[in-house]
């Protein structure tokens, strides 16, 4: 099956892989949230190839998570910004590295951690009930398919 096929499963996993289904297109959101906005800072931290980056970055442009964003006129040079549709996949950078803190760490790695800045502590990100506060876990839910919007 390919990639754009995905898009169209009837399966939010699925539809989402279609866009993020690769390493490299994670760790670009990852630096974004990392505030690089720029081609060849991109380029350079990750050490992706040229052609890799380019087309990794229209799929994020085609697909509403980056605004491509004109800031030097000759030569032409863009930076690109997370939409508020990017902005969204916070909550998935701090899962993915929530769990790699837990269960990818030895101990020989410093774990990446987070402070809040309303309140200036240290926080674990947790994923809890809209309704009741609780924390959610797998053997807590109950999944369904819900009618089409």
């Amino acid at each position: 099956m390919k990639w754009q096929e995905l898009g169209e499963l009837n399966c939010p996993i699925a539809r989402s892989l279609s866009i993020f289904g690769d390493r490299w297109t994670l760790l670009i959101i990852r630096n974004s949230f990392l505030r690089t906005r720029r081609f060849d800072d991109f380029q350079k931290q990750l050490g992706i190839t040229r052609h890799l980056l380019a087309e990794r970055l229209i799929r994020l442009v085609d697909n509403q998570i980056f605004d491509k964003v004109l800031y030097q006129e000759a030569p032409k040079r863009y930076e690109y910004r997370l939409t508020e549709r990017g902005l969204a996949l916070y909550p998935i950078i701090l899962a993915f590295t929530n769990w790699g803190n837990s269960w990818m760490n030895d101990g020989s790695f410093a774990k990446l951690e987070y402070v809040h800045k309303s309140c200036g502590k240290k926080t674990q990100p947790t994923m809890v009930c809209s309704e009741c506060g609780e924390a959610l876990t797998a053997h807590d839910m109950l999944p369904f398919l819900g009618e089409a919007q």
